[in-house]
């Protein structure tokens, strides 16, 4: 039995379960290493396929327990090596590990390869086991024997960037940086700086233990490494490079030394850059013997035949030249700092030029500059009077700054730099641009980036500068405000600056302490009609939507005062109306109890409201609320909010009685049980308030609302609508209060209140004096012209002799000739109702008696009335001078207007003064204005004037003088006219003999 054999052999049970329990070991730890993982994870594979089969040979009989023990103690020795391996990939350094990871590989695939050949010693002929296992070993065997084990491709191609960079003696800080980072990710570390430094401290330490052991191969090797990996930032502090500086450059001399002859290339005859050596000795720059070589195929001195093929890399002479270089540039740029101090110019722009040029090489002279103390000295530069110098400045800085960390912060830690650097923006293109490009630079640093947003009109500038012209100062000024966005200071003052991309992102997408901060931002900044468009174009609508839905009440009051600040542009304010926001605002002004709130709400309403007053004649109107329940339930609140809210609603209602939607607004206001409330407000409310109320009840009334007029023509609301014309600051409220009573109906009870309560002084005081020319005046001229109609109502001589004693009547004419349309319509009324009462007032001539020697001087009789008029006697129009007046306003363009004067001017012709009347009207040039407005397009002026001329033509004198004028206007009126204007136009053709009496057509 091969239990048996294996008992009684010398290995025994114990090796062959030892080296299974070994193997399973390795299987299980190798899973935590991380250089040469790979190799491992493929031994394990292996070992896996072993495991079975020993235990297989364990369980059965065998002939040849010599074979099975060599077997067993191979494959233990090898077991052992593994997992020693995994113990030293587990305990030594990684960066180590890494530099030896092809080592590593090798050592894998040499135990692979020794556990195959063991293998390959089971004598399968002789062993009592299934075909099965013998062909899985047959198999193993093939499959460990051909194993080629390498790096893995990540840690290859760092090995690979290592021997580039020390092939080149590429010493460029940010390659070595970024190598250090690849290295951390290769072996599993943090890539923080502190990390990075602790573990290329352990492999410093590595390298020493290497020469303890005398390896000073792997030690040389490593050192190479290392020399290459310092120049990165984790891998030295500043302090270290500074001292290993300054320990050099002092052991210099202050004189650059010349090239020593070995350094100039034969050919050339120039000091060269990558000398190589052919196999006579000679030494050529390469680019020169490659391109002699291309004509030639020989040496240029030995004349001995050559191709490019035997050329190799002279390193001594090379490092011999660099260090020359080196030690100059160090001495270069310790005898510059002093000259840039010069009053000269030209030789600090020599200077900054050989410096620039300096610090354009390489990165270690960078490294130099910044040691010596250049930076204060160029940023003092900055202030100099000079472009060139300024400009060469900003672009050594920038140099400077690039990939460093170090020199970003020396920059900005030097005493009013950042100002000086900012200042440049604001300058000519060619400086503002380096400036900027230094900036953008800068900012690659977080911690700067506040205190370059920071500095006064730096943000402003970089906006400005990223909406100009030229394309790169542009490009790196919007690139700069995206750095500077990471602070939300910066993003408020970029928007404050017109710049709002920041500000709607946070809107959009931020945390909700961020986007209260920047609803915030926008409802308290001063925003041009531009700025609002525009952010309605970006959409900032939905983000505030959303917002004032929000749970908490700040953040509502934050995007409603943004809405509020956004909505006062019209086209905005319809936006959000077809948006939805009339319900939102509402539900929350109708169930939101907080003070801030329903006042910011009301507001906005009222911004929506006054936007449906501006909305063009194009498209579909817009109204603020469609629904009755909606107007009759903001109108209720009016009584149960503070002062602020109504004020704010009443404003509301006003703009939307001027809206497109006005007629129905109104007349559902009228039907609000709350109606009676506006009059309340304006006898007892906050000045505010009032001053709304009052222009809202003017509104109502303005178009002859007869149940609203009745319910408030009382005598105290006269007497508060007068006292508010007294002493209301506010011109809208005064005129909206003398419309008020402008609309109040003719009666005797109206005039007698009005003129107990002072009303006609107070109407008088805001007719014109020649001064006042705005729209406001004019409203105020008009309503005060209709107020004092209600003082010249013909049913009441003795409230007519009063407004007539006090002037009137002239101050009427007067506003025939000047003011709107509406003035002289109402001027006109006046004097029509005047008029009426001429005829009755004017005195009758009583017949003389008597010597005639002894009777008064001669009276003048008025001409129309037949008696003495006066102006304020009897209100005789042509005593007054009116006839001419209202003759010119009879070709006034108002309708209104003009029938209006036609009033007044055929109170001239009433009655049995129409001979006497027309003759007046003829002498004024009356009668062919009249006819002119048969033309009009009023059917009602047209029947005025039909009646009047039916009467004037009366007399032949008129009917010849006019009747050929007329006969054209009245045939059109025959033919196009309503039949009861054609009827009458054919009665008075009929007068001028153009068709008979008897006819019957019309």
């Amino acid at each position: 039995m091969v239990l048996d054999v294996i008992t009684n052999s010398s290995f025994g049970p114990d090796l062959l379960s030892q080296t299974i329990e070994s193997m399973l070991e390795v299987v299980c730890t190798s899973k935590n290493v991380i250089v040469g993982k790979s190799s491992l994870d493929e031994l394990s594979l292996y070992l896996d396929r072993i495991v079975p089969i020993l235990k297989e040979l364990n369980k059965n009989n065998t002939s040849d327990s010599k074979s099975l023990e060599n077997v067993v103690e191979i494959l233990s020795k090898q077991t052992r090596m593994a997992k020693q391996l995994i113990a030293e990939c587990n305990v030594k350094n990684k960066f180590y590990l890494l530099m030896n990871c092809r080592s590593i590989a090798k050592r894998i695939e040499g135990i692979t390869k020794e556990m195959s050949r063991a293998l390959s010693c089971i004598p399968l002929t002789s062993l009592h086991i299934s075909s099965g296992i013998k062909e899985e070993i047959v198999r193993l065997i093939d499959n460990m024997r051909d194993v080629d084990f390498r790096a893995a491709v990540t840690e290859e191609e760092i090995l690979q960037k290592i021997e580039a960079g020390i092939e080149e003696r590429n010493v460029d800080r940010s390659y070595a940086n970024n190598l250090l980072v690849s290295i951390a990710e290769a072996i599993g570390i943090p890539s923080e700086h502190s990390a990075l430094k602790k573990e290329f401290e352990e492999f410093r330490n590595e390298i020493e233990n290497a020469r303890l052991r005398k390896n000073q191969a792997e030690a040389l090797q490593m050192d190479q490494i290392i020399a290459l990996l310092e120049r990165a930032d984790a891998a030295s502090s500043w302090e270290d490079k500074e001292k290993k500086y300054f320990t050099k450059r002092n052991s210099l001399g202050s004189q650059p030394l010349e090239p020593l002859q070995s350094f100039y290339c034969p050919i050339t005859g120039e000091v060269m850059i990558d000398p190589v050596e052919t196999p006579s000795g000679h030494t050529f720059e390469r680019s020169a013997i490659e391109t002699w070589l291309t004509e030639e195929n020989s040496c240029p001195i030995t004349l001995n035949s050559l191709d490019t093929s035997m050329l190799r890399p002279n390193k001594t002479l090379r490092q011999s030249i660099e260090e020359w270089k080196e030690r100059n540039t160090m001495i270069t740029i310790t005898s510059l700092k002093q000259k840039l101090l010069s009053d000269d110019d030209e030789e600090v722009l020599n200077c900054l030029e050989q410096l620039k040029d300096i610090c354009e090489q390489r990165e270690i002279h960078r490294e130099w500059v910044l040691m010596e103390e250049y930076v204060s000295s160029l940023i003092k530069l900055l202030g100099a009077k000079s472009r060139e110098i300024r400009n060469l400045v900003l672009q050594v800085l920038y140099i400077l700054a690039k990939d460093n960390n170090y020199a970003k912060e020396r920059i900005v830690e030097v005493d009013n730099g950042m100002e000086a650097i900012v200042r440049s923006l604001g300058r000519r293109i060619v400086e503002g641009k380096s400036s900027v490009a230094l900036l953008l630079e800068l900012s690659k640093n977080e911690s700067i980036r506040d205190r370059i947003g920071k500095v006064q009109g730096c943000v402003l500038l970089l906006v400005t500068m990223s909406r100009g012209d030229d394309i790169q100062a542009a490009k790196d000024a919007t690139d700069l405000l995206e750095n500077l966005s990471s602070s939300d200071g910066n993003v408020i003052m970029m928007a404050k600056a017109n710049y709002f991309k920041y500000l709607l992102q946070r809107l959009f997408a931020g945390p909700d302490d961020i986007k209260l901060i920047m609803a915030t931002t926008l409802g308290e900044m001063e925003l041009t009609d531009h700025n609002k468009s525009s952010l309605f174009e970006e959409g900032v609508l939905d983000s505030l939507l959303r917002l004032i839905s929000h749970r908490e009440t700040e953040m509502k009051v934050a995007a409603v005062k943004a809405l509020l600040n956004l909505s006062s542009l019209p086209r905005n304010g319809l936006e959000m109306i077809r948006q939805g926001a009339v319900r939102q605002l509402l539900n929350m002004l109708y169930h939101h109890a907080h003070q801030s709130l329903g006042e910011v709400v009301a507001a906005t309403i009222m911004n929506l409201a006054i936007s449906t007053t501006n909305q063009g004649s194009s498209g579909t109107p817009v109204s603020l609320l469609d629904c009755d329940e909606d107007i009759e339930g903001l109108f209720s609140l009016i009584k149960l909010v503070e002062a602020t809210v109504q004020e704010s609603i009443l404003r509301t209602f006003c703009a939307m009685c001027q809206s497109p939607s006005a007629g129905s607004v109104k007349a559902k206001i009228a039907q609000c049980p709350d109606v009676q409330l506006l009059v309340q407000l304006c006898e007892d409310g906050d000045t505010n308030v009032r001053a709304y109320a009052v222009k809202l009840l003017y509104h109502l009334v303005e178009d002859g609302n007869e149940a609203i007029i009745r319910e408030h023509t009382k005598q105290k609301s006269i007497e508060t609508l007068l006292r508010i014309t007294t002493t209301s600051p506010d011109e809208e409220e005064i005129a909206s209060a003398l419309g008020i009573i402008s609309n109040f109906p003719d009666s005797p009870q109206v005039s007698e209140w009005l003129l107990a309560a002072g009303g006609l002084p107070v109407f008088f005081k805001f007719l014109p004096d020649g001064n006042n020319s705005s729209s406001q005046a004019y409203r105020l001229v008009e309503n005060a012209v209709g107020a004092l109609c209600r003082l010249t109502d013909p049913t009441n001589l003795q409230t007519q002799r009063k407004a007539a004693e006090a002037g009137i009547v002239p101050k009427l004419v007067q506003l025939l000739g000047s003011g709107t349309s509406l003035t002289r319509k109402r001027a006109a009324n006046a004097l029509a109702q005047l008029s009426e009462s001429s005829s009755v007032l004017s005195r009758p001539i009583t017949k003389q008696q008597g010597f005639w020697c002894f009777s008064p001087s001669k009276v003048e009789v008025c001409p129309v009335h037949r008696g003495i008029c006066g102006v304020e006697s009897s209100f005789c129009l042509l005593e007054a001078n009116a006839v001419v007046p209202l003759v010119r306003v009879l070709r006034d363009s108002d309708t209104g207007a003009c029938e209006a004067s036609l009033d007044a001017l055929l109170t001239l012709i009433k009655d049995e003064m129409l001979q006497n009347g027309s003759k007046a009207l003829d002498q004024a040039d009356a009668i062919p204005s009249m006819i002119r407005l048969l033309s009009n397009p009023s059917p009602g002026l047209q029947e005025k004037v039909l009646h009047s001329l039916e009467r004037v033509f009366r007399m032949v004198e008129y009917k010849q003088k006019y009747g050929r004028l007329a006969q054209m206007p009245l045939v059109d009126l025959t033919q196009r006219g309503s039949n009861n204007l054609k009827s009458l136009a054919a009665k008075v053709l009929a007068q001028l003999n153009v068709l008979h009496e008897q006819s019957s057509y019309f």
